[in-house]
């Protein structure tokens, strides 16, 4: 029996609302560079910042929600939230010049960083062990949707309305979500937190903003030498932050949540899943548009079937994971997604488009129960007492892995256009540009493969404590509940 009430799966159907605001807007605005630097009067390439000031400010700002949500708690916290993202949605839209633009658009970074965060440790505080894959099943469908439907509907919005409107469909969500959040998220009594770790803040942020700014200048062709040493003094950075989040009494990040295995897991090899579900929504409309000479209109649709796959097999997670476990699952969808990936390498513009629908939807299918599965296992052994604190570095994680999405298409696209002439033969027929988008599917592919040998050293029962096991099965004594 489940003991998830309606206000309950309100809850999560709201914050998974606002998650797809959060990660629609990191994406839709890409789809609009010629005319957002056309109207602003600014070159198409400058239009980068829009996008980088966001992903900046959620990079630097998640790690933050934890303490902050301590402090005044999640009511206050979670609204003000929603309420900031709405009104810079709206400054947004009535930008008028790329400054205004970029400014906005960091504070509408302000209010996404809080959204998320908070609102998933509003639901898991209140979620029994054994319902998290159910709870967690409603919150991570926006991360599989969001990036899939961006490319249809920046296509239609450039194509047929203005600009204006890729920050104006964030109203009337955001006036909903507010309005459902006032009457659903109740107040609760807060004890005082610990003093704010402000070198932890420095670094962290530093390091994490590091390395989106280094993604922005691998993404603009800003030149290898800057974007190395970017991302060296970002890693630098980050490792002093590590070394300080491990040896303060109250961190910023608690790193030590990292002892429970299975959220570790999820954290670690789980992030080079995120990387890759974040590149392929960028590179296949790539491939569409530059290589097969589609519309973005066309682009998008043929896209949509990514997200066919995700609502296709979302319904079933559950029971699969009740069923079968964590283990087998996770192979099952890291090594079904690679192979949908390299599938896509072999893409032309006279590929039938059933075929390629096809593979979209599968590859849609394993996005989805991987995902669930990274985001179900990371809380899975985690005790109540430090349930904030890895909500918060999970955050973290998935949002600094999903930026990197776009980076790893990038380099792994130009790695494939610096091979051009030793990859032709695996690919023969093919135009340069194509085997250029070829070589970089494989590429990712062999990211992905990387979680699958974080998935194999997983114990048979990882994952256990929140499986609901059918009548009649006994579940395996997992040895991931054990810390350390």
């Amino acid at each position: 029996m489940t003991s998830i009430t309606p206000r309950h799966r309100r809850t999560a159907l709201l914050v998974a609302g606002c998650f797809f605001m959060e990660m629609l807007d990191g994406t839709i605005v890409s789809t609009a560079a010629p005319q957002l630097g056309a109207s602003l009067h600014t070159s198409p390439t400058s239009v980068g910042l829009v996008v980088t000031a966001y992903l900046l400010t959620l990079a630097v700002l998640i790690p933050l929600s934890g303490w902050l949500t301590a402090r005044y708690g999640v009511r206050r916290v979670f609204l003000s939230a929603i309420a900031v993202f709405t009104l810079a949605s709206l400054g947004c839209a009535a930008a008028g010049n790329l400054g205004e633009l970029v400014a906005l658009r960091v504070l509408q970074g302000v209010g996404g960083a809080m959204m998320v965060p908070v609102g998933r440790l509003v639901v898991l505080s209140r979620t029994e062990k054994q319902d998290i894959p159910r709870v967690i099943a409603y919150v991570v469908w926006p991360a599989l949707v969001a990036p899939v439907l961006a490319p249809l509907l920046g296509g239609v919005i450039t194509t047929y309305l203005s600009w204006h409107w890729l920050f104006l469909v964030n109203i009337p969500l955001g006036v909903a979500a507010f309005a459902t959040a006032w009457r659903l998220i109740t107040a609760e009594p807060r004890s005082a937190p610990a003093p704010l770790d402000w070198a932890g803040v420095l670094l962290t942020c530093a390091g994490l903003g590091g390395l989106t700014w280094t993604g922005h200048l691998v993404s603009a062709g800003s030149g290898l030498t800057a974007a190395l040493a970017v991302l060296a003094g970002s890693l630098l950075v980050l490792a002093a932050a590590v070394r300080h989040l491990l040896r303060t009494p109250h961190p910023l990040l608690n790193l030590r949540t990292l002892r429970v295995p299975t959220f570790r897991a999820s954290a670690t090899t789980g992030s080079l899943f995120w990387v890759a579900v974040g590149a392929i929504p960028f590179l296949l409309p790539l491939l569409f548009q530059t290589v097969f000479g589609w519309s973005p209109v066309k682009s998008g649709a043929m896209v949509l079937f990514v997200f066919v796959g995700n609502i296709g097999m979302k319904p079933g997670t559950t029971y699969l994971l009740n069923r079968f476990g964590f283990r087998p699952l996770l192979l099952t969808a890291t090594t079904g997604m690679a192979a949908t990936v390299v599938a896509c390498a072999f893409f032309t513009a006279g590929t039938p488009l059933p075929v390629i629908a096809l593979v979209a939807t599968a590859s849609g299918a394993t996005r989805s129960l991987g995902l669930t599965c990274y985001s179900v296992i990371a809380f899975s052994d985690v005790p109540a007492e430090l349930m904030r604190d890895a909500n918060t570095l999970a955050a973290t994680q998935q949002q600094t892995a999903t930026g990197l999405g776009v980076v790893a298409a990038t380099v792994a696209l130009r790695i494939g256009q610096s091979l051009t002439g030793p990859s032709a033969r695996l690919f023969p027929g093919l135009s340069p540009a194509a085997v250029s988008y070829g070589t970089a599917f494989v590429l990712l592919a062999l990211l992905i493969l990387g979680a699958t040998a974080g998935a194999l050293r997983l114990s048979t029962g990882a994952g256990d404590a929140v499986r609901r096991v059918p009548t009649g099965m006994s579940p395996v004594k997992s040895r991931s509940s054990r810390t350390g």
